[in-house]
């Protein structure tokens, strides 16, 4: 095994089995990886439709969106349809608006596909019967929030989106340059409050819990599982420090020359990515190897290369 120069954390295993070469193959086939896009998209719809009957509708729940009005109109007006059908209902213009202002084959097909399960299942599920596992309207906010945020992140990885609330945030970035943050905002907080006047304020506040514990749960099932660290080392022993990294980590470093801004004297610079998990063991070696280094830990999002994750398993 041996370190590719000049690149921070990377390796490079040398043999070159055919199976490892197969899987390879494999993950950059195009057709594969649709295929496993539209199951995640598909098991993503069928966990949010289980969240929905499961969890917040036997506790009088709207965490927000469309599913939020869908379920205050299934309580609110004399007819009384399933929530799965309000779903559908109240995403057909949204999916006219997106196809026609937002674009995209790919888009349109993805999002149509999400909606037409989530809302199918819903009513299946509703029609089956499905009952909840407990009457604590706590259990059911978190419970309900954690296993919707799983089925959002699904979707998510899948590069898909659920429609409603996803369509008309960017619907509101396009046309009135509204950020993206902001958009979910405005459209969830008017759902939450409508919510308030249908079923009252307390449960309207836990709606609200359960809209932000999804968002947080979705945001690491889509993203945090691939969380990894950056450091950056300011150090008058760069050598040192370098040689220490690589011996007992095993991680790669780039190293450059920069200059105190108060002092105008070169300071040496050195750069890694490393995992959370080895987080402690880098400032330890660092402090052992020179205990005035200067160090900047960061987190990197995403970090594609040899060592992390490939491009063609993206």
């Amino acid at each position: 095994m041996g370190r590719a120069p000049d690149q921070p954390g990377v390796f490079i295993d040398t043999p070159c089995t055919v199976s490892t070469m197969g899987l390879k193959l494999l993950s950059s086939n195009p057709r594969i990886l649709i295929a496993r896009d539209y199951a995640f998209l598909a098991v993503g719809a069928i966990i949010q439709a289980l969240s929905v009957v499961v969890f917040f509708i036997p506790a009088d729940l709207a965490p927000g969106g469309v599913s939020g009005i869908a379920f205050i109109l299934n309580r609110v007006l004399p007819v009384v349809l399933p929530v799965g059908f309000w779903l559908f209902i109240l995403n057909v213009p949204l999916l006219i608006l997106g196809s026609r202002h937002l674009g995209g084959y790919r888009f349109v097909a993805r999002t149509v596909f999400t909606v037409v399960l989530y809302s199918g299942f819903t009513v299946l599920f509703e029609r089956m019967g499905v009952q909840s596992v407990t009457r604590d309207i706590f259990l059911n906010t978190l419970f309900g929030a954690i296993v919707g945020g799983i089925g959002m992140g699904l979707v998510f990885l899948a590069r898909g989106t659920t429609g409603g609330t996803d369509i008309l945030a960017l619907l509101l970035v396009r046309w009135r340059g509204v950020p993206l943050s902001q958009s979910y905002l405005i459209s969830d907080i008017l759902v939450i409050g409508l919510a308030g006047l249908s079923f009252g304020w307390e449960k309207a506040l836990y709606a609200l819990i359960a809209l932000y514990v999804g968002g947080l749960t979705a945001e690491a099932f889509s993203e945090g599982l691939h969380v990894s660290r950056t450091a950056i080392i300011i150090t008058q022993e760069p050598e040192r420090v370098a040689q220490v990294v690589l011996q007992r980590m095993g991680r790669g470093l780039t190293s450059w020359m920069g200059v105190g801004a108060y002092t105008g004297e070169p300071r040496p610079i050195l750069f890694t990515v490393i995992s959370r998990a080895e987080t402690a063991a880098l400032k330890s070696i660092v402090a052992e190897a020179d205990p005035h280094a200067f160090v900047v830990i960061g987190q990197a999002q995403e970090v594609y290369g040899e060592g992390f994750r490939t491009f063609e398993g993206r």
